[in-house]
Formats: C-alpha cells, sequence, structure tokens
C-alpha cells in the first residue's frame, strides 16, 4: 500500500470517529475538525500512534456527511431490510455507511470497489465478520444507485 492509500485509509478512520462524535456531543463542527487536526490525526494516545491521515480528504468527508446527511440516510434507508431503520442500527455502524455512502456519491475519483473495501476494513476495525459482510452488500446497493 502506497502512502497515499494509507494516509486516506487513516483518512476515513478517523473520519467515522469523528462523525461518531459529533452525533455523540454537540460540539461544532469547526471546534472537532480542529482537534482532530490537532491531537489526533497522526497522534500518539495512549501509547497507540494513529497513521498521517490526509486532512483534506478527512475534511470532505466528515464536512460532506453533515451536509447531506438526509439525502445519505435516504440512500442507506431505501437499502435496508424492511421493518429496519437506520436508528436501530448502532452509532458506529451509522457512521460507516454515511461516510461511504457519500463518499460513493460525492468523489467520483475513487473507484468504487475501493470505497467499498475501504469502509469493510473499517468495520473490521469495529466489528466481526457478519457487520463487515453487512457494510459491503449495503454499499455495494447505494453504489448501484447513485454510480450508473
Amino acid at each position: 500500500m502506497n502512502e497515499r492509500s494509507k494516509s486516506r485509509s487513516a483518512a476515513r478512520l478517523a473520519a467515522v470517529q469523528a462523525l461518531y462524535q459529533l452525533e455523540m456531543e454537540s460540539t461544532p463542527l469547526s471546534v472537532l475538525l480542529h482537534e482532530f487536526h490537532q491531537h489526533r490525526l497522526g497522534a500518539t494516545i495512549e501509547d497507540v500512534t494513529y497513521a498521517e491521515a490526509e486532512e483534506i480528504f478527512f475534511d470532505d468527508i466528515v464536512t460532506g456527511v453533515n451536509k447531506r446527511r438526509g439525502e445519505i440516510d435516504g440512500l442507506i434507508t431505501a437499502r435496508l431490510s424492511k421493518g429496519w431503520s437506520l436508528e436501530r442500527l448502532d452509532r458506529p455502524m451509522r457512521q460507516i455507511l454515511r461516510a461511504g455512502a457519500y463518499e460513493l456519491i460525492a468523489r467520483r475519483d475513487v473507484p468504487t470497489g475501493t470505497v467499498i473495501s475501504e469502509y469493510v476494513d473499517v468495520a473490521h476495525a469495529f466489528y466481526d465478520k457478519r457487520e463487515a459482510g453487512f457494510v459491503n452488500g449495503l454499499l455495494d446497493g447505494v453504489a448501484k444507485d447513485v454510480r450508473k
């Protein structure tokens, strides 16, 4: 994996964490982004060194999901099984799906397969194989809807 790929992977994971924090707290977006730039991206926290993340890419995902959340949630909800709602999914899963859906909608420069496999990898950081498979299937469905 080249340096750009690594920094984008780190940006995706950090974006999911930032989106989670945004949903949990009432921190203004600009404050949250500043906090991640200063203290999280590439930092060492509790003996864990976070990879350098591509800041512009990170900012685009976080601000893009925040701006287009209604549209993104609609695309995700349309792909959930009957009787399921976005609120039934736990918070980290919602953020993984939102970030992945945003990239599929807005980042045509990133190939569909790359987006899906990257968020499956992010899912593995939080979940077991079954949930990662769910991310794969749902984002594949969203890709079929938005990347014709």
